[in-house]
C-alpha cells in the first residue's frame, strides 16, 4: 500500500464518520506571525478549538503538509524529517476519547490491517496538577490492547502544545494530554546505549510512533496555571511518511514510495549506495524534498527568517554531497525536484530549479571562502568550529576532518554547548516567534489584524484593483504587510494610503462577521485571499457603514456599503476606533511584482 492509498482510506475513513474535509493551510502561516512555518495541522485551527464556530462544522479532516525548523538536525536516522504530511481529524466541542481512541484503531487495525499484536499504547501518567489519564487507559483496554502495550508517560512526553509541556507553554496557549500509538518493528534490536530496557517512547528506532490523539481542553492562565476551555476537543496527527513504512514493515521511512526515488537520483549522481551512506542521502532527500514544497509556496533563500531557514536546507545538503563525491557539481541538486513532485502528481515550471540553483552557484563561492577561512584558523575550538557550521554550512564532521589533518582535535562539548543555544532559537520558529502573535489574540495584534485589512482596501484604492495580499505578519510592535504592485510607491501614493487608512480609524466604523458561502461572499466584491480553497461556507468580515452582511444586497459594487469587505478567520477589533492611528514606516520590494510595507500603531 503506498502513501497515496493511505492518505485517501484516511480521509474517506472521517467523512464517513461525519467529518467534512478542509483545505490544507500554506506552508507559511497567512495569520500567525507566532511562527515561520506551519508546524501541524491544529495551527490554523486554535480560534476554533478555543471556541469560535468553524464555517463547515464540528467535525474537521484534512491531510496537512508541514515543516519542523527545530529537527533539521535530527534528521538522518530512520524516521525524522523536516517536511512531513500530517494526517489530521479533530473534534471542536464534539466527540472526546470514548470515539476517538475506538475510531483510530479501527482505521489502524481494520483499513490499514496493522497487526494487532505489532500496536503499542502509551497514556497520560498525569502532573502539573492535572490527573492520570485513567479513562483511556481503560479504553484501550476494552479494545483488546494487552496491558504489557500500554505505557504511562509524563508530561515530557504525554502532554501536547505548541511549546511543549506545561510549564513551557506561554499564557494564553493551549494543549492538554495525549495518548501515542506506536508500531514495533520487531526485526530491530534494541540499543542498549539508549536505556537497559526497550520501550514505546525508546530512541533506538525498534517503536515509531505513528499517531497521537491529543486531548486539548486547558488554556495557560497568567499565574502559571492550567484552566479547563470551554469545550472539550480533540486533536489527532498521524505524520503520513511513519504510516507509510508501518503499514510496509519498513522501519526505515526513507524506503517508502515518498524518497525512495529521491535516494536513487542521489546514488546516480554520486556513484555511492544508499546503504553505506544513510545519513548523508537522508538528509539530502529529506532536506530537497523539504526546500521543493518551501521554493513552491513562495519562499527564496535568505538571511532571514523563512529564507534563511531555506538557505540551510540547500547548503547543508550541497555539503553532504560533496562529502559523498567531492567531485559532484552542486547545480545537481536540482536533478532531485522532479522525483520530489512526480509522487504528488506534480511538475516544476522551472522556478523551482532555478532558484535552487542560483543558491548553489552562490554557495560555491561561499563553500571557497569557507576553506580560506579554515586556512586562517590557528587553533581550532568548539566556538569557532560552531561559527564555521553557522556561517559557511560547515558540518561539524567535514570541520572535525579537516583540522585532524592538521593534528588538531575540536572540544566537542562547546561546539554542543554552542549549537544548543542555536537550536533553541530553531525552536522559536515552531513553538513561537514573537510574544503574542495572533495565535493568542493578543489585543494589540487584533488591532494590528484590523489594521492590514483596512491597510489593503485603501492600496486598492490609491494603486488600482490590480493589489492584492500576498502574505502579512504581525507583531507587537508592527505590522508587514506584502502586495501585488509592479513598481515603487511614490512618497504622495505612500501619504495617500496613510492618510486614508487613518481616515477609517477616525471614522470608527463597526466590523461585522458572518458565515456565507464563497459563491456569496465573491457576489459582494469579497475578496478572497492567496487563491485559498474554502469550504461550503467561509467567514467574512466586514469594516465600514454597511447595514448587514447580505449577499442580496442591491448595490453589489460596494460590498454591501462597507469599506473593506474580505474572507477572514479572524480575530478583529469591534470598531476601527479602538486601533488608534497608524504611520507606515517602510515600503520595498521584496522579489519581482511584489511590495511590502510596515506600519506601527503611534497612537
Amino acid at each position: 500500500m503506498d502513501s497515496k492509498q493511505i492518505r485517501e482510506k484516511y480521509i474517506k475513513f472521517f467523512v464517513n464518520k461525519g467529518h467534512k474535509e478542509i483545505a490544507p493551510a500554506k506552508l507559511v502561516p497567512e495569520n500567525d506571525p507566532s511562527t515561520l512555518f506551519t508546524s501541524s495541522g491544529m495551527q490554523s485551527l486554535v480560534p476554533y478549538l478555543l471556541g469560535q464556530v468553524h464555517p463547515v462544522g464540528k467535525r474537521l479532516v484534512n491531510s496537512q503538509p508541514c515543516f519542523r525548523a527545530e529537527d533539521i538536525e535530527e534528521v538522518g536516522d530512520n524516521r525524522h524529517t523536516t517536511f512531513f504530511e500530517m494526517l489530521g481529524n479533530w473534534s471542536l466541542g464534539d466527540y472526546f476519547k470514548k470515539e476517538q481512541l475506538p475510531w483510530i484503531w479501527e482505521f489502524f487495525t481494520k483499513e490499514l490491517k496493522l497487526p494487532e499484536e505489532r500496536l503499542y499504547v502509551s497514556v497520560f501518567k498525569g502532573g502539573n496538577g492535572v490527573s492520570k489519564d485513567g479513562e483511556s487507559f481503560e479504553i484501550w483496554k476494552n479494545l483488546g490492547v494487552p496491558e504489557d502495550h500500554i505505557f504511562f508517560y509524563g508530561v515530557d512526553k504525554n502532554w501536547w502544545s505548541r511549546s511543549g509541556s506545561p510549564d513551557k507553554m506561554p499564557v494564553g496557549e493551549i494543549g492538554g494530554p495525549d495518548s501515542e500509538v506506536f508500531y514495533e518493528f520487531t526485526k530491530v534490536e534494541h540499543d542498549t546505549k539508549y536505556g537497559e530496557k526497550c520501550h514505546p517512547n525508546c530512541n533506538c528506532g525498534r517503536f515509531l510512533e505513528i499517531g497521537n490523539s491529543v486531548f486539548i481542553q486547558y488554556l495557560k492562565q497568567e499565574d502559571g496555571t492550567l484552566k479547563k476551555l470551554s469545550q472539550k476537543n480533540v486533536d489527532f496527527g498521524g505524520g503520513l511518511e511513519r504510516l507509510t513504512a508501518a503499514v510496509n514493515n519498513t522501519f526505515d521511512i526513507f524506503q517508502s514510495d515518498l524518497y525512495v526515488a529521491i535516494i536513487r537520483i542521489i546514488e546516480t549522481i554520486t556513484g555511492k549506495g544508499y546503504q553505506e551512506n544513510k545519513n548523508e542521502m537522508q538528509v539530502i532527500a529529506d532536506h530537497i524534498r523539504a526546500a521543493t514544497f518551501l521554493i513552491a509556496d513562495g519562499i527564496i533563500p535568505a538571511n532571514k527568517l523563512q529564507g534563511y531557514v531555506l538557505r540551510r536546507l540547500l547548503r547543508r545538503s550541497a555539503v553532504k554531497m560533496r562529502h559523498l563525491n567531492k567531485d559532484t557539481k552542486l547545480t545537481s541538486l536540482s536533478e532531485l525536484i522532479e522525483p520530489a513532485l512526480t509522487v504528488y502528481g506534480k511538475e516544476d515550471d522551472g522556478m523551482i530549479q532555478k532558484v535552487v540553483n542560483e543558491e548553489m552557484e552562490r554557495f560555491f563561492k561561499t563553500l571557497d571562502y569557507g576553506l580560506k577561512e579554515v586556512s586562517k584558523i590557528e587553533k581550532i575550538d568548539g566556538r569557532k568550529a560552531f561559527d564555521l557550521y553557522q556561517t559557511f554550512g560547515f558540518p561539524y564532521e567535514v570541520t572535525e576532518e579537516l583540522f585532524r589533518q592538521k593534528g588538531q582535535e575540536i572540544d566537542r562539548e562547546q561546539f554542543k554547548t554552542e549549537f544548543e543555544k542555536h537550536r533553541e532559537l530553531s525552536r522559536t520558529a515552531s513553538a513561537g516567534m514573537f510574544k503574542g502573535g495572533l495565535a493568542d489574540q493578543s489585543e494589540i495584534v487584533t488591532k494590528y489584524h484590523t489594521t492590514t485589512h483596512l491597510l489593503h482596501q485603501a492600496l486598492r484604492d490609491v494603486l488600482g484593483p490590480e493589489v492584492f495580499q500576498k502574505g502579512s505578519n504581525i507583531t507587537s510592535e508592527r505590522l508587514r504587510f506584502d502586495f501585488s504592485f509592479e513598481r515603487k510607491m511614490t512618497d504622495e501614493e505612500i501619504k495617500k494610503v496613510e492618510d486614508l487608512v487613518n481616515e477609517k480609524i477616525k471614522q470608527d466604523l463597526k466590523v461585522d462577521r458572518k458565515i456565507l458561502s464563497p459563491g456569496e461572499a465573491k457576489k459582494m466584491n469579497a475578496i478572497g485571499l492567496f487563491d485559498e480553497k474554502y469550504g461550503t461556507k467561509a467567514s467574512v468580515y466586514g469594516i465600514g457603514p454597511g447595514s448587514s452582511l447580505d449577499p442580496k444586497t442591491k448595490d453589489q459594487r460596494i460590498r454591501g456599503g462597507y469599506y473593506s469587505l474580505e474572507l477572514c478567520g479572524g480575530p478583529h477589533v469591534e470598531h476601527s476606533g479602538l486601533i488608534g492611528k497608524i504611520k507606515i514606516t517602510k515600503e520595498e520590494a521584496i522579489s519581482a511584482g511584489i511590495r511590502r510595507i510596515r506600519a506601527q500603531i503611534v497612537a
